[in-house]
């Protein structure tokens, strides 16, 4: 199995020991975001829409440097600290599947990195 790690500047750093997406074979595996801004390096936590806003973006870009974009995704993960903020979260996500939604299943949970208040991974085919 060959793997191959995907990287790009325009998206944040990893926070800890992993990369921000690998692809196998036909197969992009995209470790969950949280509303970093690459230039800035600022956590977005003061608003749920900017932050799931920042999230998505941090993914269109990691998923355009394997050469991939939104149609793609088949599947996403959403970690919420508060499912009070889900329909805010869907209302911004809503918007970067043109073509049709990917699989999915959000979950609240009691903290993310950072403290965040959102994280989305997803997995990418071609």
């Amino acid at each position: 199995m060959e793997k191959k790690i995907i990287y790009t500047e325009n998206a944040p750093k990893p926070v800890g020991p992993y990369n921000q997406a690998v692809l196998v074979a036909n197969t992009l595996y995209v470790s969950g975001q949280i509303p970093l801004n690459p230039i800035t390096n600022t956590l977005i936590d003061s608003d749920i829409s900017l932050a799931t806003k920042q999230v998505m973006e941090n993914i269109g870009a990691i998923l355009a440097e394997a050469q991939m974009d939104f149609n793609n995704v088949v599947k996403c993960t959403i970690f919420v600290r508060d499912m009070a903020s889900f329909k805010d979260v869907n209302a911004v996500y809503f918007n970067y599947f043109p073509e049709y939604f990917p699989a999915r299943e959000t979950v609240e949970v009691s903290g993310l990195p950072l403290n965040s208040l959102v994280e989305i991974s997803a997995i990418a085919v071609r």
